[in-house]
């Protein structure tokens, strides 16, 4: 990608990223983040975060089905 700043033309090299949203019971979180941190670490820089946020209520739109049969 190049930009141009202050008449300066600079490439920059972006590294590809991919989001990944995960929603799990209360009980289930700590297992799934675990398996995540033995699956994706590489060791190198980029290898990502994760965090866990609550939700307060989740819906699935075609059944609308809420709370955890929402899941």
């Amino acid at each position: 990608h190049t930009e141009v700043y202050r008449g300066a033309e600079y490439t920059v090299d972006f590294v590809p990223k991919v989001r990944v949203e995960v929603l799990v019971d209360d009980g289930d979180a700590r297992s799934v983040v675990d398996h995540i941190l033995e699956s994706a670490r590489t060791g190198k820089i980029g290898d990502g975060k994760v965090w866990v946020v609550p939700v307060e209520e989740a819906w699935r739109i075609r059944t609308g089905e809420s709370g955890p049969d929402a899941l």
